[in-house]
């Protein structure tokens, strides 16, 4: 037979934390008055859905020729189809993924990437944010 732990677990009164009340929102008692302006609310529940692993496998496709790749750099060759949802899982694969990545705060780059407004007008978009590395 064996005892999965030897010792109890002590838990003092006096270290727990007192109680402290929750800070109160200051909310002003302005009256908002209704909007004329018709807005189309289609695009906040639209939902798209992006595939990290083409992403992975993009950059992947690109550090088998070089040491390092920039996002800029990334996203001039396989530019951005779903904008900044992209960018942010472009992002999120810096911390979780097999390769490197590092944060050059010092420079900083310009993404830009096309997206078609809902009149039918294309536009550009940009994003500033320090150099991404992603290395091998």
């Amino acid at each position: 037979m064996s005892i999965a732990a030897t010792m109890a677990d002590i838990e003092l009164p006096m270290e727990r934390p007192l109680y402290t009340t929750s800070i109160k929102a200051h909310i002003a008692d302005i009256e908002i008055e209704p909007d004329e302006i018709e807005i189309d609310a289609t695009s906040l529940f639209s939902q798209v859905v992006i595939d990290k692993a083409q992403l992975e496998n993009q950059i992947c496709r690109v550090l088998q020729t070089q040491q390092q790749v920039t996002l800029r750099e990334l996203c001039e060759l396989f530019p951005l189809q779903h904008g900044l949802a992209e960018l942010v899982a472009y992002l999120q694969l810096l911390s979780a993924s097999s390769f490197k990545g590092v944060v050059d705060e010092q420079v900083t780059d310009t993404i830009r990437w096309r997206r078609a407004s809902n009149s039918g007008e294309e536009q550009v978009k940009q994003a500033r944010l320090p150099r991404v590395i992603f290395v091998r």
